[in-house]
């Protein structure tokens, strides 16, 4: 009995240490070593069953002046509030991720680039609402810039389709940021020639 309360004991730790391995201690998210695991299995799947699956990248605006501003710890509170906010626009079957730092993503199977660019409008436009507060302070609105790429559309591999929402997600910010932008073509995501 011992032995067998020894192992549960043992098992338990070592699935709280998995957990903390692949989830963002901040805002309880997955992590990019997740969010890794995850794109390739979405991917996979999709091929196997002639689905899309839709890619965003997620990224707060000045997000380095707001922690200038209002200090690191009014960011990490902004950072767990965009988690929840994720969090509650996300289906089962979806993934919301902490990329790092001020950047997430967030997986949707079976969603098509119209399905995907209506939820990132949702989500950009929501983050504008987030009541945020911290020590008694109001921190005032917030935006995103998001980009979004689909597969097999934007990128036939979990590299091309991320680096795709990428270069959109760039273009949401060179253009003005606070806006959902799409990928364009497959060469969006294809790494620069020399």
């Amino acid at each position: 009995a011992q032995l067998g309360a020894l192992a549960m004991e043992h098992h338990g730790a070592y699935e709280r240490l998995l957990h903390q391995g692949y989830h963002d201690a901040l805002t309880g998210l997955p992590n990019r070593l997740l969010l890794n695991d995850r794109v390739k299995q979405a991917l996979a799947r999709a091929s196997r069953n002639h689905l899309q699956v839709a890619y965003l990248s997620i990224d707060l605006d000045h997000f380095k002046r707001f922690n200038d501003t209002f200090g690191h710890d009014a960011g990490d509170a902004l950072l767990r509030e965009l988690g929840q906010l994720l969090q509650s626009n996300v289906r089962g079957s979806d993934i919301a991720c902490r990329y790092g730092g001020e950047e997430f993503a967030l997986i949707l199977p079976d969603a098509n680039l119209a399905t995907a660019q209506e939820r990132a409008e949702r989500i950009r436009k929501s983050a504008k609402y987030l009541d945020l507060k911290h020590a008694g302070q109001a921190l005032g609105a917030v935006t995103l810039s998001v980009g979004v790429a689909t597969f097999p559309e934007h990128g036939d591999t979990p590299f091309l389709l991320v680096r795709a929402a990428d270069q959109a997600l760039y273009r949401a910010k060179a253009a003005g940021r606070d806006r959902v932008m799409l990928a364009e073509t497959v060469a969006d995501a294809m790494p620069p020639t020399s």
